[in-house]
């Protein structure tokens, strides 16, 4: 026989076994179990955490970085309102008042134990009012929604857990372990009241048994194939940090303009980083993701993400197609924000700059990705500095009854959604807990749409009532978990 006839069988062959391969782990790439909800009602006085809300909506707890520019009135306004708004805390719990605008409440439980720490934020962005279609600070009703700044980011969630805890309080309810609400008045500008509470934490040798802050949110058409309800709860947040590439020069008249001119510099250095981007890094929690909302996906997606380092490629073309947050999963971004030049427009720049805003992947930190920028731009003339910022925070364990407790009140709040770990895209208050903890879960406890999601930090931000209601329903089961 003439063995060199079988040659060309042999690698087709192995492809067919290759391919066989692929087809049998997508058609066992089965879902894994979901929590069980509870199926027990809870009841929620839906107009009277409404109007709560309303309340904390009409105080304008707007941060600055320039201190100067916010109005300390307000947040007082704010804090002296929550005794009235939640009366049964405030006889049974012990409040702390910490540094840089940081609240922290102690209920105490039945046992000794490592407590539970559920935190929000009261401070918000600043508003353009002008292109706002209702007021952003008198807490409006209209329509079946509240209308303001902070409704969704996160004076929703702030009054959610107080609202909850007064609630609990007044059916004669006590956790068994202690419980804390911690609270910042300075998130949105990176400031310093969540370290501070940090900081207490260890100095009273106090280990949380789990911490939950604002982050995923219960949404749909976030996932290839994937039609049901998705409560993404974040496991990790990548981290920022903020780049200036400044030009210099001797300047001159605009009307004989030499070449390399720094806007022209400037120019190029931006095309070349937004042309070659960071490569795709497939990190813990986005795998974790993958593996569990590819189970629920269409069989084409299923065999993409049940072989999902195999196909590596493949998913980084869908992400960079698709853009946004799942392309944001996979890589560190970077967003070209401002940029600044000469005074007339006649005169060429004796300097020129632009900044960046980028968030790093968990596999990058500041100075890998600097180091890849300068490559990248590959410019002498270019200066690239670090202007601030922070690396990806710790990644949490899902092995734990921090998480179980999370996950079971998410899925007994919003029936039939699939509960996943994911990666966080943003930046919260939650990173600084890393320091004591590797449970520190992130879920906004809302059901949003990509409309509502997309006011957040932007103009005519509100929520729906029965959404306001939602949120406390939620932390009504956690609380009854802990």
């Amino acid at each position: 026989m003439d063995w060199w006839i079988l040659i060309p069988i042999v690698p087709a062959a192995a492809l067919v076994v290759f391919l066989a391969v692929i087809l049998i782990r997508a058609a066992a790439f089965k879902p894994k179990n979901q929590p069980r909800p509870d199926d027990s009602p809870e009841d929620v006085d839906r107009d009277r955490a409404v109007e709560a809300l309303a309340t904390l909506v009409r105080c304008r707890t707007v941060s600055y970085a320039d201190h100067s520019l916010e109005d300390d009135a307000e947040f007082d306004k704010l804090i002296d309102s929550l005794p009235a708004l939640y009366p049964n805390v405030f006889e049974t719990c012990e409040l702390q008042k910490l540094p840089n605008r940081a609240l922290l409440f102690r209920w105490r439980g039945k046992h000794e134990g490592q407590p539970a720490v559920l935190m929000a934020h009261y401070d918000v962005v600043p508003v353009n009012e002008e292109g706002w279609d209702e007021p952003a600070f008198e807490g409006l009703i209209k329509e079946g929604c509240l209308w303001g700044r902070g409704t969704l980011d996160t004076k929703a969630t702030f009054n959610g857990i107080l609202f909850s805890a007064d609630t609990l309080i007044a059916r004669g309810f006590t956790p068994e372990h202690d419980l804390y609400f911690a609270f910042s008045g300075g998130e949105e500008i990176n400031g310093m009241g969540a370290s501070h509470i940090v900081d207490y934490f260890e100095q009273q040798g106090i280990e949380p048994a789990f911490v939950l802050d604002e982050g995923g949110a219960v949404v749909e058409n976030v996932f290839p194939g994937v039609k049901a309800p998705c409560g993404l709860i974040g496991i990790a947040e990548k981290g920022m940090m903020n780049v200036r590439y400044t030009v210099k020069s001797e300047g001159g008249h605009a009307s004989a303009p030499k070449p390399n001119a720094p806007v022209d510099r400037l120019s190029r250095a931006c095309r070349r980083v937004v042309e070659h981007p960071f490569k795709a890094k497939l990190t813990p929690p986005a795998a974790r993701m993958f593996d569990t909302l590819g189970r629920h996906s269409t069989f084409l997606y299923r065999v993409i993400f049940a072989n999902v380092r195999l196909f590596l490629p493949v998913l980084d073309i869908i992400c960079k197609k698709g853009g946004g947050e799942l392309n944001a999963l996979m890589r560190t971004t970077v967003a070209f924000t401002q940029m600044a030049g000469s005074a007339a427009p006649n005169v060429i720049p004796p300097e020129a700059s632009m900044v960046s805003n980028i968030r790093l992947n968990p596999a990058d930190d500041m100075d890998s990705a600097l180091a890849r920028l300068k490559k990248t731009v590959d410019d002498g003339n270019v200066e690239i500095s670090l202007l601030g910022g922070m690396n990806p925070s710790r990644i949490s364990t899902t092995d734990c009854e921090g998480w179980n407790k999370v996950a079971s009140a998410v899925a007994s709040t919003w029936r039939g959604c699939i509960i996943s770990p994911y990666l966080m895209v943003q930046c919260s208050d939650s990173r600084h807990y890393g320091r004591i903890s590797d449970r520190v879960f992130r879920f906004s406890a809302m059901d949003l749409t990509a409309e509502e999601r997309a006011t957040i930090h932007g103009h005519n931000e509100k929520i729906r009532l029965d959404a306001v209601a939602r949120t406390v329903e939620f932390y009504l089961r956690l609380m009854k978990l802990c």
